[in-house]
């Protein structure tokens, strides 16, 4: 049960799109909350607790984890189980062997991002050897996630909440082609058959040229960016999946024995 938050600013309490959302939510739920700066989660200066949520962007969050001892989650952007969503070839490798493919001379683009959290650069299109000035002082044993290079006609996140579908906002693309609401559900079911699905999370999905409806990939939903969807289903993700994570602290806590006691007569 969440009964305080902690919730990021950028000093001087200004506070992004993304946590002036969730504060008016906090506010009406009438929940408790302190505002916080990424200074102080890497100083450990929050008393946090499994029960206390903690909004903000991606490094805020997972530093509170760190300092739970919950479990960084692992980043899953195309998942198993939706591999025939994908309607594309994705692949992992690293930047050495990108870099030697990019000298040699690809035949056909090549999508690739860091397949880490710790981003060290932007996903972008490599198309020859002159693309790699944008990951200049990148490790060449970065691990990548690599796809082939399709077009889209229109970009949208959909966001689930305990396998509800709560708001599908366009981000990119022509608006006026909508993605097919079907090809989500199926893909949502897909998920949960597999056990991959998470308590709260986006799945980004597009149309392609072709005119399928295509997974463009999975977002974790701890650290989420917020498109068009309101502040009360925007929070529920956040504190659903807040949740899952920190029942993990709750989980270790049960399963360990309690201490034997010794009557002292």
């Amino acid at each position: 049960m969440i009964t305080q938050a902690f919730v990021q600013e950028q000093g001087n309490g200004r506070l992004g799109d993304e946590e002036q959302l969730v504060v008016a939510e906090l506010q009406n739920r009438g929940i408790p909350f302190t505002l916080y700066t990424e200074k102080r989660i890497r100083r450990r200066q929050l008393p946090l607790t499994p029960n206390t949520l903690v909004v903000g962007d991606m490094p805020c969050v997972l530093g509170a984890l760190k300092q739970l001892g919950i479990p960084e989650p692992e980043p899953n952007d195309y998942p198993a189980s939706l591999q025939d969503f994908l309607h594309r070839r994705v692949w992992r490798s690293t930047l050495q062997a990108l870099e030697n493919q990019l000298r040699r001379g690809l035949s056909t683009p090549i999508f690739a991002k860091p397949a880490s959290r710790r981003k060290r650069f932007t996903g972008c299109v490599f198309e020859s050897e002159y693309d790699l000035r944008q990951v200049y002082g990148v490790s060449r044993q970065e691990s990548l996630l690599c796809s082939e290079v399709v077009s889209w006609l229109s970009e949208y996140r959909v966001y689930v909440v305990n396998s509800e579908i709560r708001s599908i906002d366009h981000y990119a693309g022509d608006e006026t082609i909508p993605i097919d609401r079907g090809v989500v559900e199926s893909a949502i079911a897909q998920l949960n058959a597999a056990r991959e699905a998470y308590a709260g999370y986006a799945l980004d999905f597009g149309v392609l040229a072709s005119g399928q409806t295509a997974l463009v990939e999975m977002n974790d939903g701890f650290a989420l960016g917020a498109y068009q969807i309101d502040r009360q289903n925007y929070t529920d993700l956040l504190w659903a999946r807040w949740l899952e994570l920190s029942s993990v602290i709750s989980r270790t806590v049960s399963d360990t024995p309690s201490p034997k006691v010794t009557a002292i007569s």
